[in-house]
């Protein structure tokens, strides 16, 4: 019993490494949404640059880049937050609901996300692992309680 409590440890901590990492590379390539909220203020600050007359872009076509520019950028690094805290619970032993939700949408971003995302819930549906949460220590009070 007590070397399969270390195997779900252990399987836990990698998964929180490997969260973690996930978390860092999606906030990074989130900002490649940067990109498209500059070719957005681009067209609306200089529209001349990129055509005159009939040739110039319409003024909605900027608005169109920044916005979406700044969607995919505000999901992409919420997504990356949740992937977090999703590595944070793991270590923590707490909230394995939330994890698993994270989990399976982790699943949409193929290869390494879908990977991720199967390995956790492999480990998170075993009736171990569930033991483990459900005997986690409440956690301590933050600087604000």
């Amino acid at each position: 019993m007590g070397q399969l409590v270390d195997q779900d440890a252990e399987h836990l901590r990698l998964l929180t490494i490997f969260y973690y990492i996930n978390a860092g590379i999606m906030a990074s390539f989130s900002c490649f949404a940067l990109i498209y909220v500059g070719i957005g203020a681009a067209v609306l600050i200089r529209p001349d640059a990129f055509g005159t007359g009939a040739g110039a872009p319409p003024a909605v076509l900027g608005y169109v880049f920044a916005v979406l520019g700044l969607l995919f950028l505000t999901l992409g690094l919420g997504f990356a937050a949740c992937l977090f805290f999703a590595g944070r619970f793991l270590s923590r032993r707490r909230h394995r609901l939330f994890c698993l939700v994270i989990a399976g949408t982790n699943c949409l971003f193929v290869p390494y996300g879908t990977a991720l995302g199967v390995f956790t819930f492999i480990v998170l549906v075993r009736p171990s692992v569930q033991a483990l949460f459900s005997s986690a220590p409440p956690n301590p009070p933050g600087p604000l309680e």
